[in-house]
């Protein structure tokens, strides 16, 4: 709903900006609604500009250029137009919060030869898109966003090896001038300026075009793009790789917008956990969502079926998957996925023996919990509407679809038509082996969730996913959307003990950490990565997980800084609940409770045990009862995590 809309000639009441002309350049103010953010944008042969977050420099020179049909872009001013927005945004799977307020300064040039940068300033960022009025279809062969940044920026840089990648990383933390030229990172990008506020850089409304990608320059940071793929090669059952590629980044309709390209600001770590822009900035949502159901799935790869105290052989079968079922319908998990091995590779009709698909979809729906079906992306395209037909026919809830491992504009067209396909089967979308949150979720909601990150599955061949890592990724990748990590191992341990296992896993920070990661991860369609018989051993821990939903009406970050620790409070109703994470330093913290409605709250808290520094899996459950507006005393183990649930008495 529009709140309100001010033209040209009322916006001088609200928007600092004023058009300066000399005979060779223009100089243009732009500024946030809260006039925190300052933009100097100038116009020449090139199209730059200056950031200021409450006057200090954010960004020294950005340029923006654009190469189509093979000529330069010139930006040869013809008219401007401004406008300030202000409306609420309710979306339909709310990761979040249940409401949005978007309010925004809006400019438009208009330049020679029918095209038009578009920009936005928020509160809490900057963005700009290309728009085009052309007849034909037109080829974009470059597209420049090139960042200086102050001296002595930092970046946390999740470096890449090629184009080819499910963009799962961690991030390298330093100086931007230690970075060599020609480093590559997918996005998002973390940079702060010495005064420590922070830039990230993340893309919206990605559609029919490619995804943009960080590489380190002489200068600084310049956006690029994986070109259209000419040649490929195929790899096993799973995916396509590019040999060879055109000389254009999209081929595209002529009379259309093009992807955001989005700066994200805040001045303080925190205030990243609040950014929604990619959400704000994606196209608007296609389609009914009244049958799009969140919920918890029992996940069964990552701990290789091991069930025990059972009298069947454990494994892809469907007694395993069965006995998934019940212990699902037990404890009120919504889902059950069967992930690979329920058919056989290369052919998605051609179902493993073993498993009886349509009676394990039939047995679920009788108890209450629906199956999600994996899938490899490259074989469901070769049998695209038939596997997509009987998907829906057999009574699955979702896919999720696996292994893309790029976002060429091919690949960027394959995931709308996959979410589209879907919506149209109600069937909900995991992508893994996915590139990061570009909006797609907000035009098809059935998109609940998605991997690109460095989650808990690495667990079983490497030790890359620490503690530092747990609480760097929610102020860098969680922040264009949600992240399917998989959380809920319970074999928990310090990083010195931790130690590598494909089929019995185990993971690093304690118990509390681990289950503090339900409160602070945001995934609609959250996975309980530990087998069912693990968590039946262990029913307070399960009982904790089972009461904390996954999506949220509310989100108040409470303090954190990016890589040392995390603590946020998260409304679901009337009931609240806090997560708190750290590294491997142990942490006190003094938190406030005034986000509280007045009176006392029924409080129920899992905390570290006394021996979690030596034994990970050494925790307490406390009930008790604050006062709002009352300080929470929280002690953390090293590697430590907290977990609150609180209710109006």
């Amino acid at each position: 709903m529009k709140l309100f809309h001010f033209r040209d000639a009322l916006l001088s009441f609200f928007v600092a900006a004023s058009l300066f002309l000399s005979a060779n350049a223009q100089s243009i103010e732009l500024s946030s609604p809260d006039g925190s953010i300052e933009v100097q944008l100038n116009i020449d042969k090139n199209l730059t500009y200056t950031a200021y977050l409450n006057s200090s420099l954010l960004i020294e020179k950005a340029t923006i250029g654009y190469e189509i049909n093979s000529m330069d872009l010139d930006f040869e001013l013809i008219s401007s137009s401004s406008d300030r927005f202000s409306e609420v945004l309710k979306p339909a799977v709310a990761v979040k919060s249940s409401k949005i307020n978007n309010t925004y300064n809006n400019y438009i040039y208009t330049f020679k030869n029918d095209f038009s940068v578009e920009f936005r300033i928020f509160n809490n960022g900057i963005a700009h898109r290309l728009i085009t009025e052309k007849d034909s279809e037109i080829t974009v062969s470059d597209e420049q966003f090139d960042l200086v940044f102050p001296s002595n920026s930092e970046t946390w840089f999740p470096l890449e090896e090629s184009f080819f990648s499910s963009n799962e990383r961690n991030y390298l933390h330093g100086n931007i001038d230690t970075l060599s030229p020609g480093s590559l990172a997918s996005l998002p990008v973390l940079f702060a300026n010495p005064d420590g506020q922070k830039v990230i850089l993340m893309e919206s409304a990605l559609t029919d075009y490619a995804g943009m990608w960080a590489k380190k320059t002489t200068e600084g940071i310049s956006a690029v793009f994986p070109r259209y793929p000419d040649k490929t090669q195929k790899l096993r059952d799973r995916g396509l790789e590019v040999i060879t590629r055109k000389s254009f980044i999209a081929r595209t309709d002529g009379s259309r917008t093009f992807p955001w390209r989005i700066l994200g600001v805040a001045e303080n770590d925190i205030d990243l956990l609040s950014n929604q822009l990619v959400y704000a900035l994606a196209e608007e949502t296609e389609i009914k969502t009244d049958w799009i159901k969140p919920g918890k799935v029992a996940w069964d790869w990552w701990n290789a079926w091991n069930v025990k105290g059972v009298d069947f052989e454990s494994g892809p079968n469907t007694e395993t998957y069965k006995y998934y079922i019940d212990f699902a319908a037990a404890n009120g998990i919504e889902y059950v996925i069967l992930d690979e091995g329920w058919y056989l590779l290369g052919d998605i009709l051609q179902l493993n023996d073993k498993i009886d698909v349509k009676e394990l979809i039939r047995y679920g729906k009788a108890k209450g919990v629906d199956i999600i079906l994996w899938v490899v992306w490259r074989t469901l395209n070769e049998q695209f509407e038939e596997a997509m037909d009987a998907f829906a026919e057999w009574g699955a809830a979702g896919i999720k679809v696996d292994f893309m491992d790029r976002d060429d504009q091919w690949m960027v067209n394959y995931y709308h038509k996959v979410a589209k396909a879907a919506a149209e089967r109600q069937l909900l979308v995991d992508f893994h082996g996915a590139y990061k949150p570009s909006g797609i979720r907000r035009k098809y909601p059935n998109v609940i969730t998605r991997e690109g990150v460095l989650g808990l599955e690495y667990n079983k061949w490497s030790q890359s996913v620490t503690p530092t890592h747990n609480v760097t990724i929610p102020f860098i990748r969680m922040v264009p959307g949600p992240i399917d990590y998989t959380p809920g191992g319970l074999t928990n341990t310090q990083p010195g003990n931790h130690r590598v296992s494909h089929f019995r896993p185990m993971v690093m920070g304690t118990r509390s950490h681990e289950i503090a990661k339900f409160v602070v991860y945001e995934s609609p369609l959250q996975m309980m990565a530990d087998t069912p018989t693990n968590y039946e051993d262990e029913q307070e821990t399960t009982n904790m997980i089972a009461k904390i939903p996954t999506t949220w009406d509310e989100t108040i970050p409470l303090a954190g800084k990016v890589g040392e620790y995390i603590a946020v409070a998260r409304r679901k109703g009337s009931t609240w609940y806090i997560g708190i994470m750290c590294n491997e330093n142990s942490r006190n913290l003094v938190l406030p409770t005034d986000f509280l409605e007045k009176g006392s709250w029924k409080i129920e808290y899992m905390q570290d045990g006394i021996n979690a520094a030596k034994n990970a899996e050494d925790y307490k459950i406390i009930q008790s009862t604050v006062q709002a507006g009352e300080k929470l005393d929280v002690s953390l183990a090293p590697s430590g995590g907290w977990i609150a649930i609180l209710t109006k008495r």
